[in-house]
């Protein structure tokens, strides 16, 4: 399973909530389920954040 503050662990140099979203993509290849665990805290995080993240996560989101 793929959380949220797992990854801003392992990607701590990430500076953007667009950057953020793209790690997420690329580590929706390998993963089968997303846990929404943590509000992301970069100052471009957008209000509907939450969708966002999923919607990268299964892949709709456009690029």
């Amino acid at each position: 399973m793929l959380h949220v503050s797992e990854l801003l662990l392992q990607h701590h140099d990430l500076d953007s909530f667009k950057a953020l979203l793209g790690v997420v993509k690329q580590a929706a290849r390998n993963e089968r389920f997303f846990r929404i665990d943590v509000k992301p805290s970069f100052l471009d995080t957008p209000k509907n954040w939450e969708d966002q993240l999923e919607s990268a996560f299964i892949g709709t989101l456009d690029q």
